[in-house]
């Protein structure tokens, strides 16, 4: 059922991205050539032209959100996660369209088309497409969002489910199910074998309706569509019974394993020849998207290091002035795949800072900055030379905050999954700093926030980090 709605799902946006990406180019070329809004010096070229590039325009569309997995149902997407989703897809697909016309020009056309500009989309009309079809597919999303849970709301087509399991991993279970309202299952309650007379209350307000025993009966009573078994690895002889009456009874029955306890991302179904494989821990930073989040790197880094040359030498002049010692300060940090690599950061303490200390965890208010020092930490500043690392390529704009070896031998062994975060590579800044859990906080919520960012992973979850992470600075720096 889940699937079966996932891909009708699926089917209806991208639909609807189509159509609404084909009136969105539409309403650029009126906008821009028949309302004398915008000029028209060259004079106004003829529909047809522009329809023959709306094919193409169009079907970039769902490319291009696939690409940033806008059709992937995705526990707790917000409002702010869809926008930034609709506006980079939007972004590539201006990019790619742009790319395809013009190798289109170039090479498949007669010299009579070339000189016409058959081809030639105007600038003002990319510029109109782009705003528009983020507002479109937006709005698209924010409609159907609202006809779901209107849907819902009145009881309409909602699916009855019981939970066959009422130990952690059927609470998991209740609550993925509980947090995707937009799937249409109403939850009626637990059976297991654990449960009482006193027993009316399961989890979350739902009760444990009986025993495994008394399933059939339940499911009979509670008119029940469909089950999800969620049992302990040492239950699972008891599932045979379970997945017979269902097959009797016509009931869906999902079956839920008992790995989850172990995985920490996302796991994946494989096939060898023909044996299912479950592979866990999988990320979706693979192949074309770290190829893609490598050319963000990049085209940001180099952007920034140059338009932030001048502010970045009067930083070091001000510190060279300030305290004795080397404008820079490099220090031994573990990045993707747990290798060592040499970060910069702008020199904030004295050079002998941590003879007497050792190393520690450092914080805004760390008394062993200097009075300069603590102004760089205060608006981040200290961290503009980590752009070269991101140039060079070991570190990421965004992505877990790396860590010195000294403490990743501590807390790998203190703490379940650390080494997970090393997946990916180190960032500037991360889901977690956003977040609030940066510098000396508590480190189990930095892993949890990190691990989420990696099975997350987006372009546009890093536009949003970005942003986010300006804004705060700006706040940070006014305080």
């Amino acid at each position: 059922m889940v699937k079966r709605f996932s891909r009708l799902f699926v089917v209806f946006h991208i639909l609807s991205d189509i159509v609404t990406a084909a009136a969105a180019f539409l309403l650029a070329y009126l906008i821009r050539f028949q309302t004398g809004l915008i000029e028209t010096p060259k004079g106004t070229p003829p529909l047809e032209q522009y329809l023959t590039v709306l094919p193409f325009v169009a079907l970039m569309v769902p490319v291009a959100f696939h690409l940033q997995r806008l059709y992937r149902l995705r526990r707790g997407r917000s409002r702010m996660d869809d926008f930034f989703a609709v506006l980079v897809g939007s972004l590539l697909t201006v990019l790619l369209a742009l790319v395809g016309t013009l190798y289109v020009q170039t090479y498949h056309l007669s010299d009579a088309r070339k000189a016409l500009g058959y081809l030639e989309v105007s600038q003002w009309v990319w510029v109109l497409f782009l705003g528009l079809n983020v507002l479109f597919a937006f709005a698209s999303r924010e409609f159907v969002r609202a006809q779901l849970r209107r849907r819902w709301r009145k009881g309409i087509g909602l699916r009855r489910v019981l939970i066959v399991g009422a130990s952690d991993l059927g609470r998991m279970v209740a609550d993925r199910i509980l947090q995707h309202g937009e799937l249409g299952f109403r939850l009626i309650g637990f059976v297991d074998d654990r449960a009482t007379t006193s027993d009316t209350i399961g989890y979350r307000g739902l009760p444990i309706l009986g025993a495994l025993n008394e399933t059939t009966d339940i499911c009979t009573r509670e008119h029940i569509d469909e089950i999800y078994v969620a049992l302990p690895l040492d239950e699972h002889v008891k599932m045979l019974g379970v997945v017979e009456m269902a097959s009797r009874e016509c009931i869906e029955i999902h079956v839920v394993p008992d790995l989850l306890q172990f995985i920490a991302l996302r796991a994946r179904l494989e096939d060898l020849d023909g044996m299912p494989i479950i592979s866990i821990n999988d990320m979706p930073l693979r192949g074309f998207n770290s190829l893609l989040k490598r050319a963000v790197d990049v085209a940001l880094s180099l952007g920034v290091i140059v338009g932030g040359a001048v502010p970045a030498l009067l930083v070091a002049l001000v510190i060279k002035r300030s305290s004795p010692g080397p404008v820079f300060y490099t220090q031994e940090r573990m990045g993707l795949d747990g290798k060592s690599f040499t970060v910069w950061k702008f020199r904030s303490m004295p050079i002998d800072a941590e003879e007497v200390t050792g190393p520690t965890w450092a914080r805004d208010d760390d008394p062993r900055a200097t009075v300069v020092g603590r102004w760089l930490r205060k608006t981040d500043m200290d961290e503009l030379p980590q752009f070269w690392n991101v140039l060079k390529g070991d570190m990421s704009i965004v992505g877990p905050r790396p860590e010195r070896p000294f403490f990743v031998e501590q807390f790998k062994h203190q703490i379940s999954q650390y080494m997970l975060r090393h997946k990916v590579k180190a960032g500037i800044t991360g889901w977690a700093q956003v977040n609030g859990w940066r510098g000396n906080t508590s480190l189990e919520k930095r892993i949890e926030f990190d691990l989420y960012y990696i099975e997350n992973w987006s372009i546009s979850l890093d536009f949003k980090i970005m942003w986010l992470t300006v804004m705060r600075g700006i706040h940070r720096a006014a305080h």
